[in-house]
């Protein structure tokens, strides 16, 4: 799995690595006694503060994604995976309608973030 942060973006940087845990996991790129880098590893491959990885290890242990066990580090836990098929299907039909308005991709996050929150 390749992690990425966008650290021009409004979303704190934890929150970002969470979220790409998870659609990682969704879509079987993370599979069930994976191992997550160490914190310390993945901090300093995205110029990031150990903390901030910590952070989201920590909450995607709450979340029930990972385990932490001492020795071993992060694992991915025993999940059902879900499918995206249908999710994938509306955000393509999503962003062709988006396009055809013209709205610029904020525009477009910003009333997805909306219509979550509802």
């Amino acid at each position: 799995m390749l992690w990425r942060i966008d650290p021009t973006s409004d979303e704190p940087l934890y929150a970002q690595l969470v979220v790409q845990a998870h659609l990682a996991a969704a879509r079987g790129e993370l599979t069930p006694g994976d191992r997550l880098p160490s914190a310390r590893e993945l901090a300093e491959s995205l110029d990031l503060n150990v903390h901030t990885v910590l952070k989201a290890y920590q909450q995607l242990r709450d979340e029930g994604l990972i385990e932490l066990r001492r020795g071993r580090g992060a694992v991915v836990a025993a999940r059902d995976a879900a499918d995206l098929s249908p999710v994938e299907q509306a955000l393509t039909a999503l962003v062709r309608v988006a396009r055809e308005a013209k709205l610029s991709t904020e525009t477009l996050t910003v009333l997805v973030k909306e219509a979550m929150n509802r």
